[in-house]
């Protein structure tokens, strides 16, 4: 199937690294804003980044519906960016909190978090799977 028929939040279900990313948009309400016409470039925690998180905490942040959409809004941006075209600097994410980019010789990180080369191209623009859930304090 060509990922760029399909919508970030279908891509992300049906990637398979994404299940509690999944649950978490539904969760969060979210699913409906992702599924828009965008375009947006979702900076995606795997499930494996979902596990690094304390003990219990992504238990309480799918009870709450506002910080949790509040998170997961810090991951996006506006505008579709493919990992060729991102730069070191700094871009708003939805939430308002900025996304500082750093490129290296073996890609590029996110407000610290490593970005996976492995982007996945939609109709309403690009996830890029990373390796940590960016909490903003």
């Amino acid at each position: 199937m060509n990922t760029q028929e399909t919508d970030i939040v279908v891509n992300a279900a049906n990637a398979g690294n994404f299940v509690t990313l999944s649950n978490a948009l539904k969760a969060a309400g979210l699913v409906g804003a992702l599924k828009g016409i965008g375009p947006f470039t979702f900076f995606a925690p795997t499930d494996e980044a979902f596990r690094k998180l304390p003990a219990g905490a992504l238990e309480k942040l799918l009870k709450d519906r506002p910080r949790l959409a509040s998170i997961i809004n810090a991951h996006v941006m506006l505008g579709a960016v493919l990992a060729n075209d991102i730069k070191n600097g700094d871009s708003p994410s939805l939430e308002g909190h900025a996304l500082k980019f750093k490129t290296t010789d073996t890609g590029f990180t996110v407000n610290g978090a490593k970005v996976s080369r492995n982007e996945i191209e939609a109709c309403n623009g690009v996830i890029h799977p990373i390796d940590t859930v960016m909490i903003p304090a």
